[in-house]
């Protein structure tokens, strides 16, 4: 393989990327045409076709990004996965602005639950409740804080988080 063209297609895809969630800031998906993305970024159609099929393709590849490396700082548990969680949020706060605009949190729960702990915590009869509840909870938590800018730091939410679930 040529390394100077992966570079190069590393470079263009991340280039269309950063246009994209530019636009997305502004506009709605629906609103947004590969011809704005490529007359923003300078490349032709063919490069652009060349990584994605089509603007829902690009977000589709964007979220699975975005899950993957969110899921990748959770691959062993520990008493500051929270903060680690929180703190993986505010370095990305652009992309999970968008995450939750494009409406993923609904369609995609890409976090993993540990629901052996909330068995043993809650027992199994409404063990898919509490999942449920506390996932949505975990939701609407992060929403705030972005919406309000990612004021208090990630080891503040981490604490928030922890007396909200009352240590469990």
């Amino acid at each position: 393989m040529n390394t100077k063209n992966n570079k190069r297609k590393r470079e263009s895809i991340e280039k269309i990327e950063k246009v994209f969630i530019d636009m997305l800031l502004r506009k709605e998906i629906n609103e947004i045409s590969v011809t704005d993305i490529c007359k923003e970024t300078g490349l032709n159609r063919s490069t652009f076709y060349a990584n994605f099929l089509d603007v829902y393709d690009l977000a589709d590849k964007l979220r699975d990004k975005l899950e993957s490396d969110f899921n990748a700082q959770f691959t062993e548990k520990s008493a500051q996965s929270a903060e680690k969680m929180f703190t993986h949020i505010y370095e990305n706060q652009l992309f999970y602005r968008i995450y939750f605009k494009l409406g993923y949190d609904e369609k995609h729960q890409s976090y993993v639950f540990d629901s052996a702990r909330a068995e043993q915590d809650f027992g199994s009869k409404y063990v898919d409740y509490h999942i449920e509840f506390f996932r949505n909870g975990l939701n609407a938590i992060i929403k705030k804080w972005l919406a309000g800018g990612c004021k208090e730091s990630p080891k503040e939410m981490a604490e928030i988080l922890k007396s909200e679930y009352r240590g469990r």
